[in-house]
């Protein structure tokens, strides 16, 4: 199966489990990888059988922008929902992290894996 993917997407929204958390922006860092058939898209060079990475991305962002989740296992899920809901795709792994929000680590976060038929 083939891949397409959007590497890191740094968007601003509230995610978190503290009181302070709930209050400001933070950056959070996502990474998708989509799971298709690009024979039929390479074949007729069409975007309409393609997975448009372009309106993904957006709907990845406005999601992650506004919803506001406490954890980042929770908007993992929700994007993997909104991937698998995208045409053409059979499988999501997402992966969703908050950069610096623990002390001496770079990132933290967690990678979900969702198939169309779960």
């Amino acid at each position: 199966m083939d891949k397409v993917f959007i590497k890191d997407l740094l968007v601003r929204g509230v995610i978190g489990i503290r009181d302070w958390e709930r209050e400001v922006e933070q950056d959070i860092l996502i990474n998708v990888t989509v799971y298709t058939d690009t024979v039929r898209a390479a074949e007729t060079d069409n975007i309409a059988d393609c997975v448009d990475y372009s309106a993904l991305a957006k709907k990845v962002r406005a999601h992650a922008e506004t919803v506001k989740r406490l954890t980042v296992e929770a908007l993992a899920n929700d994007l993997a929902k909104i991937c698998l809901e995208t045409p053409l795709v059979r499988k999501a792994v997402v992966r969703v992290e908050k950069p610096g929000a623990v002390r001496f680590a770079k990132s933290v976060g967690v990678e979900v894996e969702r198939k169309r038929d779960e």
